[in-house]
């Protein structure tokens, strides 16, 4: 049995009512509690995988790269995780190339070591922090050589 239009109106209405009100009562508690945590992040999260443009691959070989000059990347998988990067860091401060705080955040700190390190074998990028197209054509072009056999 179908109901009639006059029980779905009756419904629709108790419907809308008890929206109304369920939104005016969480309206009143949000203003009422001035120590309550928003509802979205205002923090900027850092990137689990940075892997500047490589692939798999390459990214690999950079980690065995990494590996095989003495600074233990973690995993050789191909995601260059936060254990990839405070390698990297580890290298570059040794090499006095400033990457700073060995924390695995690919900030501008570490892309500035990392294209001093790549301006080492030749590559002339300009070392202003930002991992543009030329600083991810050199890294790329840096893990041709396949480290990992």
């Amino acid at each position: 049995m179908r109901p009639n239009v006059l029980t779905r109106t009756a419904i629709s209405l108790t419907a809308v009512v008890g929206l109304a009100a369920g939104t005016v009562a969480a309206a009143g508690t949000s203003f009422a509690a001035p120590d309550a945590k928003p509802a979205v992040s205002s923090e900027v999260s850092v990137l689990a995988v940075n892997n500047l443009g490589l692939n798999t691959a390459r990214a690999q070989r950079w980690q065995c790269w990494l590996r095989d000059t003495g600074y233990n990347p973690g995993t050789i998988d191909g995601q260059l995780g936060t254990n990839s990067w405070k390698a990297a860091q580890r290298k570059f401060n040794d090499l006095g190339l400033n990457a700073g705080t060995v924390d695995g955040v690919v900030g501008t700190n570490t892309i500035k070591a990392l294209q001093r390190y790549l301006n080492i074998f030749d590559y002339g990028l300009a070392v202003d922090g930002v991992a543009g197209p030329a600083t991810k054509a050199a890294f790329w072009d840096f893990n041709e050589i396949n480290y990992c056999a």
